[in-house]
């Protein structure tokens, strides 16, 4: 059977394995080995080359989910972003990024790049034309995340591609949010996509890397710069990467599907004044959603009414986590002011339209009658402790 013709589930199961030769078993074994032959070799192998086995296998997997020619596997999410940035960023480069994406790449870019003199852009929309404008003469690279954290904003990426491409740049989109199981950025014409593998690729939340996938030739100057940052993941949590990406396919399938249901109910919550989910009608980028992903995901968020406490909502919850992360089988909310935002500024934040009643939700593996039960009963909870606080 030809491997381009393998579905998701079986890429996910079965491609990137090691095979246990001595013993036959059924999972791939870890090669802990931190030094290897050098002499009468094919390939001198060491774990900061980002070759060893383990390594060099789960990439594969990886590539084949994205349809890309290679990849490469970090040791964080953060990693992948700053290497693989700052390998086609030099001196008196500029780059162009859409104002909504995850904190921790703005606070890298806002902080550090002015030191690297690298010139930088953030849009003021997140439509085609936007992005056009901010184009000058030493910009490099243009980079987006869609959906976006924390609002699920969308950004067309065949536009995006196609600008690119018309202006002789490399794309890169953080594609966590949907996975490769929900949209392949590069069948869309990006040049680079990248993971926090923390999250949905992990998916356990017992696990911290990152990924990046794209053709050969860009895999080969973003290793020319990791081999020397030095952010290889161990073989031990590659091996773990490499299980829980076994479950990828069928676990996004049904987390998006009960997120579907959720905002749906939430939305005719009357204590929730918005939520943003772009399997919404209502979400202004429903039909561009419908073009570019297959379903719409398994993270949202919602803005709580006014009056309403968001911490003292998230310390009622007794089944969802107030959690840092996201994407593990068990659901989450966290306050972007507070943990994924916080590195902004009010005002940034402000400008992106996260404001301190913000909460976002990564939906898990339970029953959707369960969640909605946990999220009612906490909302019904702050509103009596604040009735009975005012009554006193």
């Amino acid at each position: 059977m030809s491997k381009k013709n393998l579905g998701e589930n079986t890429i996910c199961t079965h491609t990137g394995e090691v095979k246990d030769e001595q013993f036959k078993g059924a999972v791939s074994p870890i090669y802990m080995s931190s030094s290897y032959q050098f002499m009468d070799v094919a390939v001198k192998r060491y774990p900061r080359y980002f070759n060893t086995p383990n390594q060099e296998y789960l990439a594969k997997k990886i590539a084949a989910l994205e349809h890309a020619e290679s990849a490469m596997i970090f040791s964080s999410g953060m990693a992948a972003v700053s290497t693989t940035l700052l390998a086609f960023l030099n001196a008196g480069d500029h780059i162009v990024l859409q104002n909504d994406i995850y904190g921790g790449t703005r606070n890298l870019v806002e902080e550090h790049f002015g030191r690297y003199n690298i010139e930088y852009t953030f849009t003021e929309s997140l439509n085609v034309t936007a992005f056009e404008k901010c184009i000058q003469p030493n910009t490099k690279l243009i980079y987006i995340e869609t959906p976006s954290n924390p609002l699920l904003k969308l950004v067309d990426i065949e536009a995006i591609a196609k600008l690119s491409k018309a202006k002789g740049l490399l794309s890169v989109i953080d594609n966590t949010f949907a996975t490769p199981i929900i949209q392949k950025p590069i069948d869309f014409g990006i040049d680079i996509v990248l993971h926090s593998a923390t999250k949905y690729f992990g998916g356990h939340s017992d696990i911290c890397a990152g990924a990046v996938a794209t053709k050969q030739e860009h895999i080969d100057s973003i290793w020319s710069l990791a081999k020397n940052l030095g952010g290889n993941l161990s073989d031990f949590m590659v091996w773990m990467l490499e299980r829980s990406m076994k479950t990828l396919s069928v676990r996004v399938k049904a987390q998006q599907s009960t997120a579907k249901k959720i905002a749906k109910k939430l939305n005719k919550n009357k204590s929730i004044s918005q939520v943003h989910y772009p399997g919404l009608k209502s979400h202004p980028d429903y039909k561009l959603a419908k073009k570019q992903m297959k379903g719409f995901g398994a993270m949202l968020s919602f803005d709580l009414a006014e009056g309403i406490n968001a911490e003292q909502f998230l310390k009622s919850l007794q089944l969802i986590k107030p959690s840092m992360s996201l994407a593990g089988v068990e659901s989450t909310m966290l306050l972007p002011a507070l943990a994924s935002h916080a590195l902004l500024t009010p005002e940034d934040r402000k400008a992106q339209g996260i404001n301190d009643g913000l909460i976002r939700f990564s939906v898990g593996l339970e029953d959707v009658d369960d969640l909605m039960s946990d999220i009612e009963n906490a909302l019904s909870k702050v509103k009596n402790n604040q009735l009975t606080a005012s009554n006193t």
